[in-house]
């Protein structure tokens, strides 16, 4: 047994031996669907095996209202909650979240995640992406193999769907116009870099669809409305994964997105969450997830636990083709960054309306 294991496995046995201080369940707030049954195959059983403890899983649809809530009444309903980049960061900072003991996460494991873990509150969790999605039917010859071939016109013709928002958009935008990933932020920070990105947004106004959820971009795409969209790579992924060959799929110039695991702050199953954390962070339990969702691991080691187990998707299928986080797709990927968002999000918001209200959309 791994030394982590038995440390918290002795944790978990203190914790037992204190009158009224534990649940034999742990709550854990995460997404719904797919994804929260591939969290609940990947470490519900063996998470339950190690430790005694079962999961109660409960769907939430994101933001901090909740644990906010819980934490300010001190009723702690939920003791482990998946949070995204900016809840991450905000929700650690307002003291909604347990920040983590140092020896949680060795520096082996830190040095191995695929991006930077934000603070002390959380363990890595998964990645996932922002990709072109396009019509394999309407470019048969020479398909799109870039982000800046989803803003060429010219050489790629027809009608084009981008998500109703300017996150994810205006990134894409400056990598399209050759714009490194490390200098997008700092252009984007400029009046003059959101000139530039709004600029080139327009180069594909004339016959734009706008998206509001996940599934719409492979919708669109089937049903002949548009040749190309941005989409989430998981929907494009499973659509590809189920047999749908129409859907094609670039990586270079993603928009790589976080997700990770907190404790809530109060909460008296603390020893279990910290287990937990621990548990769903090996590379074992990393690799599991992939089975069942094409989204990334955040460990490498993970990665290549999945690459010589292939086909690693439970249909019998190889999954590293969907893999956002393989290696060789990062040096062309951007990090999306959530302060950014934070510091310029409701301007930009403000100006995308305004933008999208002058093409009349």
């Amino acid at each position: 047994m791994p030394r982590y294991q038995v440390l918290l496995l002795a944790a978990l046995e203190t914790v037992r031996g204190l009158s009224g201080a534990y649940a034999d369940e742990l709550t854990v707030a995460t997404w719904g669907g797919i994804y929260q049954l591939s969290q609940k195959n990947a470490y519900a059983g063996s998470f339950e095996d190690l430790s005694g403890f079962g999961i109660t899983w409960v769907e939430y649809q994101g933001g901090l209202d909740e644990v906010r809530d819980q934490v300010a009444r001190g009723e702690i309903e939920w003791d482990v909650v998946d949070v995204l980049g900016q809840d991450a960061r905000q929700g650690c900072a307002d003291g909604l979240f347990l920040r983590l003991p140092d020896d949680l996460f060795p520096v082996e494991i830190i040095r191995d995640l695929v991006m930077e873990r934000p603070n002390d509150c959380v363990g890595p969790n998964i990645t996932w992406s922002w990709v072109t999605a396009y019509d394999t039917s309407a470019f048969p010859a020479a398909p799109p193999a870039s982000v800046a071939d989803f803003f060429d016109v010219a050489a790629f013709p027809g009608p084009r769907a981008i998500a109703a928002w300017p996150q994810a958009n205006l990134e894409m935008a400056l990598l399209a116009d050759g714009v490194r990933p490390g200098e997008v932020y700092p252009l984007l920070r400029t009046e003059a870099g959101q000139d530039r990105a709004f600029s080139v947004l327009s180069r594909i106004a004339a016959d734009l669809r706008f998206w509001s959820s996940g599934e719409e971009p492979v919708a669109l795409l089937l049903a002949g409305d548009v040749v190309m969209s941005t989409a989430y790579n998981g929907r494009v992924a499973a659509a590809q994964l189920a047999g749908e060959t129409r859907i094609g799929a670039v990586y270079e110039g993603q928009i790589l997105d976080e997700e990770w695991f907190a404790i809530v702050a109060g909460t008296p199953n603390e020893a279990a969450a910290l287990a937990f954390l621990r548990h769903v962070a090996a590379p074992e339990q990393q690799a599991a997830q992939a089975r069942w969702i094409p989204y990334g691991p955040m460990r490498r080691s993970a990665l290549a636990i999945i690459a010589e187990g292939e086909p690693w998707f439970h249909t019998g299928q190889p999954v590293l083709p969907h893999i956002p986080s393989r290696t060789d797709r990062l040096e062309d990927a951007l990090v999306l960054d959530p302060d950014f968002w934070v510091e310029h999000g409701d301007a930009l918001t403000a100006r995308f309306a305004r933008w999208r209200r002058g093409l009349g959309l």
